[in-house]
């Protein structure tokens, strides 16, 4: 069973101090109108892609964007490549894997909603940019790479659908071990996030049963390895998603790993936000004389809090943290085993979050309204983060996990759409540790997989017309003949009756009341990029010209206006808990 990642948990604990060891000196050292050109014979000279997506997590919870939750083996990976300050995705899980992987706007791939937020009035319309599954009108990565002589492998978080036709090894990966929704207990208890929700595990397609023993991030680690290894002998190269659940919640960590945190986060979240934007200012991602404070009219200050409120929201704190180092030492051992058995090198590596870090309640799920499941779970002090809790950060970590930017997950404010990216290139790049301030939009890796692959883009694919790629190659800034590309065009968002579109430095955004103004606000990013000085008064012009873009935006992409159905909801999902 240990190509299914389900080796007993205390081995890796007794494991996990040699692993670390070796880790720290590692780190030291360290066309168109047809399908995909087919390519059976092995090709050395193209390099490994592996892709890795945390999940919820916030925008300066690593180590090398600011953070203060130990994370040696991304801070390594950052030296040897170049961080993007300035990388975007869509404000919540499924919509940004849905434009990872086919490089179009998530209406365009069927993900204009999660579909566990869908709602009878939208569902009778039919309409295919709110499926809420991946659409057969886009095509995938792992689609055109394995058409192009390379393995395709997955491990972790899907959410892109389900059923016949729907899961990652029917969208073109050869080797899936998966979770089909959008997430649930890390252990292998399988229990959802709501009663509404359900938890199935598939490999290849086929339902599986999680081992006594599972946990996610060492469950999908294990299975990728095994994968690379079943197949390595053919020296073909290989692309592989290695989509963690970590750290979505309900937060679960192996307990050595929550004790590391113990009393880390008792100063509470608004001296965590505080430090964090402090260090990205020291790093140069922030103006040095930028001012600003938390602005979340549903997040109390730390100090209103009871000691008893105060002792269980740190520990919270203690085990998202845990969960995050533990997700660290697991990309440590996926470089390890790549350097042992002489891949690394060759390799693309990108690292990502799939958008902000995650500030709703488990109460305000659909299905968790009336407290009886929520209230099913021992979420006893002494068992938060162990098998059978269920616990998350809520707004006020989330906050500072986002840290200094507005909002977090869901919100199309910078908060929500803004996360870290890494990206090493195969061999020694000459920009190794650098920062890049560009623009970068997750819609843009694909392009540049396959202008780093030399592989085509079908107009059609297995009988359907695919509609063109958004995105552009970000490769001349990883091969360094350039600092950065145009930025005339204009990207736009809406989720959830969340809007944005940014051209250049000018920002519109949509938010509901009480978070916005339910109307239109400009920020010039530049300068603010907090978003904290509406500039709607000041240039009208710019205001305008940019509604209008959003509104092809919006005609182009078969957006639907919710006529207030979700600003509703918005306004009780953040709001603290009565009891927690």
């Amino acid at each position: 069973m240990s190509a299914l990642g389900t080796h007993d948990i205390s081995m890796t604990h007794r494991s996990v101090v040699l692993s670390a060891m070796v880790l720290g000196f590692v780190s030291v050292l360290v066309g168109c109108g047809q399908e995909a050109k087919q390519n059976s014979t092995p090709d050395q000279s193209k390099p490994n892609i592996l892709i890795i997506v945390a999940d919820d997590m916030g925008f300066s919870d690593i180590a090398p964007f600011g953070g203060t939750i130990e994370t040696p083996v991304l801070t390594g990976l950052a030296k040897e490549g170049i961080s993007f300050s300035n990388f975007y995705v869509q404000p919540t899980c499924s919509p940004t894997r849905a434009s990872l992987l086919t490089g179009n706007d998530n209406h365009v791939a069927g993900l204009g909603i999660m579909s566990e937020m869908d709602y009878p009035a939208l569902n009778a319309l039919k309409l295919p940019a709110y499926a809420g599954h991946l659409s057969k009108e886009v095509v995938t990565i792992p689609e055109i790479l394995r058409g192009n002589g390379y393995h395709t492998y997955m491990t972790g978080k899907w959410h892109l659908g389900e059923g016949k036709g729907m899961d990652p090894f029917d969208r073109g990966f050869e080797e899936t071990f998966i979770l089909g929704t959008g997430g649930g207990s890390h252990w292998n208890d399988r229990k959802a996030l709501s009663p509404l929700q359900h938890m199935e595990y598939t490999r290849n397609g086929v339902p599986i049963e999680p081992s006594p023993n599972f946990y996610s991030t060492t469950a999908y680690t294990d299975s990728l390895l095994s994968f690379i290894t079943k197949h390595k002998a053919d020296q073909k190269p290989f692309f592989a998603y290695l989509s963690y659940t970590a750290v979505h919640d309900p937060l679960h960590a192996p307990d050595a790993y929550i004790q590391k945190y113990k009393g880390k986060f008792d100063k509470g979240w608004d001296s965590l936000w505080v430090e964090r934007m402090e260090n990205l200012k020291s790093l140069g991602i922030l103006p040095k004389n930028l001012k600003a404070s938390p602005t979340n009219p549903f997040v109390p200050r730390w100090e209103s809090l009871s000691p008893e409120q105060k002792q269980e929201y740190a520990r919270d704190m203690e085990v998202y943290a845990a969960m995050l180092d533990y997700l660290d030492m697991s990309i440590g051992r996926v470089f390890a085993y790549l350097k042992e058995n002489g891949m690394y090198d060759n390799t693309l590596v990108i690292f990502m979050s799939d958008n902000g870090a995650n500030g709703a309640y488990a109460s305000s799920y659909p299905g968790n309204e009336d407290g009886k499941y929520h209230g099913s779970f021992d979420n006893s002090l002494e068992n938060r983060g162990k098998k059978g809790s269920y616990i998350e950060t809520g707004a006020g970590w989330a906050q500072a996990s986002s840290s200094p930017f507005r909002y977090f997950k869901s919100f199309t404010s910078e908060g929500g759409i803004k996360v870290p990216l890494i990206v090493k290139m195969p061999g020694k790049m000459k920009q190794a540790g650098q920062w890049n301030k560009s623009f970068v939009h997750v819609t843009d890796i694909l392009p540049t997989l396959l202008e780093l692959t030399e592989s085509g883009y079908p107009t059609e694919y297995q009988g359907k017309a695919i509609h063109p790629l958004i995105g552009r190659s970000i490769l001349p800034i990883l091969n360094g003949s350039a600092q950065s590309l145009e930025t005339g065009k204009g990207y736009g968002w809406e989720l959830f009756e969340m809007r944005a579109y940014i051209r250049g430095n000018w920002k519109i955004l949509r938010l509901p009341q009480p978070m916005g103004s339910g109307d239109w606000e400009l920020y010039d990013l530049e300068k603010d990029p907090i978003e904290s000085q509406d500039l709607s008064k000041q240039f009208p012009e710019i205001k305008e010209e940019l509604i209008q873009a959003w509104k092809e935006y919006a005609k182009n992409n078969a957006v639907h206006d919710h006529q207030g159905h979700f600003d509703s909801l918005y306004r009780v999902n953040y709001s603290l808990p009565k009891s927690h």
